[in-house]
């Protein structure tokens, strides 16, 4: 097999190699015998194919941006570089949008509505790529009103390796009568990594659609915007936890599939207190029933306990003002350690006086570092648990708790250890990590944390891929063994081959 069959091949002694081993988190860079840039699904087998044949370890990346070292580990010799499988078509024959799985949000957003004016409820940062983000589950601040990315996954192509070593080509839709329909099953949020390389996604919403302009959800047109903003000098200890709770309590009355809160969607970032303030990004659909009158009403819950610095509204587009107003975009040389957990409900008096302790912590200094709560539930409630691989379909707000960006390796310790007394403090209840019950429901894969997988920060008696996949995990465990049965395929939380 020749190298040009297998892509661009780069090896270290390349002056693109150091661009192309670098990632989101800079905490991990992969020093791996040869990088493959492949520009076609017919060079992502030839790839796959040479590893296996050499008995070489592989692993793929779409944008980069994993929090662990998925791609970056030691023992990786080969890595696999998507970002050239990039670009949006309409496909005539599966009446769906074809997209590369190199393909950037940012790009994506900007080919669907510029073309068709329709959308996806992905993400918010622009520089992620679609592989790791939709084989997660996928979700962003339309999933209220859309559900996850993953309810508009029609179909998967996906470069596997059988028991004989031969790499293949499987095409996986979501119809029942599909041979392959468990592969498909597996990417609407088994995670990244598992089963193969996944080479295209075809989006469509359930249902027929020969129209492309109606394949998936309309994109806003403009949406309400309110930014409000908080001095941590304004509040104590009571009425911080009163705004927390204000929030919670908002969701937790407007997160039903059908409630016509689903439209709006809020961000908190409870920045720590050395940054002197938070704040809290609000977005609602101008043309959604009742816009205005749902801005003002969530405006006024939330702020009645704690009075704001400053609250600014404005009506912006969607596509050009808002949208690339919010998309984060990585630290060139920034070093991450983030944490999440999903809510069922408001947080308990001990898990609010554990984030107040800890975001006050007076021995810590960083203005970055932060409780992020993010609007979920809504129409991502309106799918059963085991329809797709994400079981977390009766929750109201995703957690992340984060350590902010640092630059410097000589901090790793001071930035890592807080986070994770922060993490295991507040959920000190159930075992250090957030077990299912009625407040909590396990983790986010696609915010990929080793350390639930670890006894000294798991007491939990939960497995982490219990966290994280709940009941369906031994589903995901028999996709494994049929489609990467020598486990070619594989990282730090990877799902296992059944015993």
């Amino acid at each position: 097999m020749s190298e040009e069959s297998c892509g661009v091949t780069i090896t270290p002694q390349d002056d693109r190699y150091p661009g192309l081993t670098e990632g989101y988190n800079h905490r991990f860079t992969g020093r791996p015998e040869v990088i493959r840039r492949v520009r076609s699904t017919e060079e992502v087998v030839a790839a796959v194919q040479e590893a296996a044949d050499s008995g070489r370890r592989v692993a793929v990346r779409s944008g980069g941006h994993c929090f662990e070292d998925f791609t970056a580990s030691p023992d990786i010799q080969v890595l696999l570089d998507l970002s050239l499988l990039c670009g949006v078509r309409y496909d005539e024959e599966m009446h769906a949008f074809a997209v590369g799985a190199g393909t950037t949000l940012g790009r994506l957003y900007r080919e669907l509505y510029d073309g068709w004016r329709v959308t996806v409820p992905a993400g918010t940062c622009f520089e992620v790529g679609v592989g790791g983000h939709i084989c997660g589950g996928g979700y962003g601040h339309l999933s209220r009103r859309d559900g996850l990315v993953v309810d508009h996954l029609h179909a998967v192509e996906v470069v596997t390796v059988d028991a004989a070593g031969r790499a293949r080509v499987q095409v996986a839709t979501r119809e029942a009568d599909d041979p392959h329909h468990d592969l498909w099953w597996a990417h609407t949020g088994g995670g990244g990594g598992n089963f193969g390389v996944v080479t295209r996604f075809w989006l469509r919403s359930p249902g027929p659609a020969t129209d492309p302009g109606r394949a998936l959800p309309r994109a806003p047109r403009r949406v309400l915007r309110a930014d409000v903003t908080w001095s941590w000098d304004a509040l104590d200890e009571r009425s911080f936890a009163a705004l927390l709770g204000d929030y919670t309590d908002w969701h937790e009355k407007n997160s039903a599939p059908d409630s016509p809160g689903r439209h709006l969607w809020s961000n908190l970032i409870v920045l720590h207190r050395s940054a002197g303030t938070f704040f809290m990004n609000t977005v609602v659909d101008e043309d959604a029933p009742g816009a205005a009158e749902l801005l003002g009403e969530h405006l006024e819950a939330v702020t009645r306990s704690a009075a704001p610095l400053r609250v600014e509204e404005q009506a912006v587009s969607w596509m050009d003002t808002w949208m690339p107003s919010y998309s984060w975009p990585s630290d060139p040389r920034g070093r991450y350690k983030n944490k999440a957990g999903y809510l069922r409900r408001g947080f308990t008096e001990h898990q609010l006086a554990a984030v107040h302790r800890h975001l006050t912590d007076p021995g810590y200094h960083n203005p970055m570092a932060c409780l992020v709560l993010t609007g979920f539930g809504g129409r991502v409630n309106a799918v059963a648990p085991d329809a797709t691989a994400v079981p977390q379909r009766d929750t109201i707000l995703k957690a992340s708790y984060s350590a902010g960006a640092w630059t410097s390796p000589d901090e790793d310790e001071l930035h890592i250890a807080w986070v994770r007394r922060f993490y295991r403090d507040v959920y000190a209840e159930t075992g250090g990590v957030p077990r299912p019950d009625d407040v909590n429901d396990g983790s986010y894969i696609s915010y990929p944390d080793v350390d639930l997988a670890d006894p000294v920060w798991n007491t939990s008696g939960a497995d982490w891929h219990f966290l994280y996949y709940k009941d369906n995990y031994p589903r995901l465990q028999q996709v494994k063994k049929r489609y990467d049965p020598r486990n070619v395929f594989r990282h730090a939380l990877s799902v296992e081959l059944p015993s």
